[in-house]
């Protein structure tokens, strides 16, 4: 059985924008993808609303994916593959990071893992860098402006090309969940439960071939 760990924020969480509270396991993209990958996969979510990648939130410091990500690789050893799908928190007004600067969060987060990796437990796992959606023009009407901007809106148009120098620069394997998934309109940061299917099932894909090949 191969191990796929799921390392994100609120959308790798299941966060529902209609209600704010947690989609169904077998909502979930990770859950479908359990679903769709059979017994011969075990994927393990570990996604928390929030999550940066290597950001000091001061409100809630411990929502930085840099500190926690050792502890969570050595958790769940021996992983085999890894889903890393993190960004858009660090759009917030509060970081003022580029989406240069937030891909290269996320790179500092892959040297993580192949290093770590290695050391716990002798071998890298494969890394999928997903490169997290586009935050839409309705973020004016969201509950959640004012964290975010309008700003945050054209930051993430550039997100796919920042992360997938460094998924090229770093050998990882790359998807851009931009053009997989569009968020709710009600807070145009969230997947509807139409974009979690979509997604499971590209992830799938991903997996397949390239363990196939």
């Amino acid at each position: 059985m191969k191990t796929v760990l799921c390392y994100g924020d609120s959308n790798t969480y299941g966060y529902n924008p209609m209600n704010g509270f947690r989609y169904p396991e077998n909502i979930r993209w990770t859950g479908r993808l359990q679903s769709l990958l059979g017994s011969d996969y075990k994927v393990i979510e570990e996604g928390c609303n929030g999550r940066t990648t290597v950001f000091d939130d001061p409100l809630d410091p411990w929502k930085n994916g840099l500190p926690y990500l050792r502890p969570c690789l050595n958790t769940h050893k021996p992983i085999d593959i890894i889903i890393l799908m993190l960004g858009s928190n660090d759009l917030k007004k509060s970081f003022s990071a580029s989406a240069e600067e937030i891909a290269e969060g996320a790179g500092r987060l892959v040297d993580l893992i192949k290093e770590f990796t290695l050391k716990k437990q002798g071998f890298q796992p494969s890394i999928i860098l997903v490169s997290p959606s586009e935050v839409t023009e309705e973020i004016g009407n969201s509950p959640f402006f004012g964290e975010f901007d309008f700003d945050a809106v054209e930051r993430s148009k550039t997100f796919g090309k920042y992360y997938k120098r460094i998924a090229d620069e770093k050998g990882c394997d790359f998807l851009n969940a931009a053009e997989i998934v569009r968020p709710s309109l009600i807070d145009a940061l969230h997947w509807t439960e139409e974009g979690h299917a979509k997604f499971a099932e590209k992830v799938r894909e991903k997996i397949v071939n390239y363990e196939h090949n």
